[in-house]
């Protein structure tokens, strides 16, 4: 079995600031990022959407330690969204201090943005992330 939508030609599209996804042409549930099969009836009949990068906040976390070689990112607050298109995504928040998040952010809305990183020793190259910014 194959992916329809690759990891690189996904990480490829989010450099140009586009998300893509995956719509179930059985049941019309959305994915992202790319999985093999629908997450809700498993099907493989699947075909790439391109998505608004528009959400709301579901939850958030923040993080005080960073993955090795990147230390100077910590704090950061790492966010689950809900979007538009029903996927729900986690991204990186930009617009608020970590340390001043709370729970005022859930329901917030945002839209998706992306930053390159350097690889470090567990990668095999640089990566792309998503990031996400207040719509509001």
């Amino acid at each position: 079995m194959e992916y329809t939508l690759t990891h690189k030609t996904y990480y490829d599209a989010l450099k140009k600031n586009k998300l893509l996804g995956l719509k179930c042409k059985d049941c019309a549930t959305v994915t992202c990022p790319p999985k093999m099969t629908c997450q809700e009836c498993t099907g493989t009949n699947l075909e790439i959407t391109e998505l608004s990068g528009k959400g709301k906040i579901a939850t958030f976390t923040t993080s005080y330690v960073a993955p090795l070689g990147r230390e100077v990112e910590a704090p950061y607050t790492i966010v689950l969204v809900e979007l538009e298109e029903g996927a729900w995504i986690m991204g990186n928040l930009i617009d608020i201090d970590p340390a001043k998040v709370g729970m005022e952010l859930i329901g917030r809305k945002v839209k998706l943005g992306f930053k390159v990183f350097p690889g470090d020793m567990y990668s095999a190259g640089e990566g792309v992330r998503p990031l996400f910014s207040f719509l509001d």
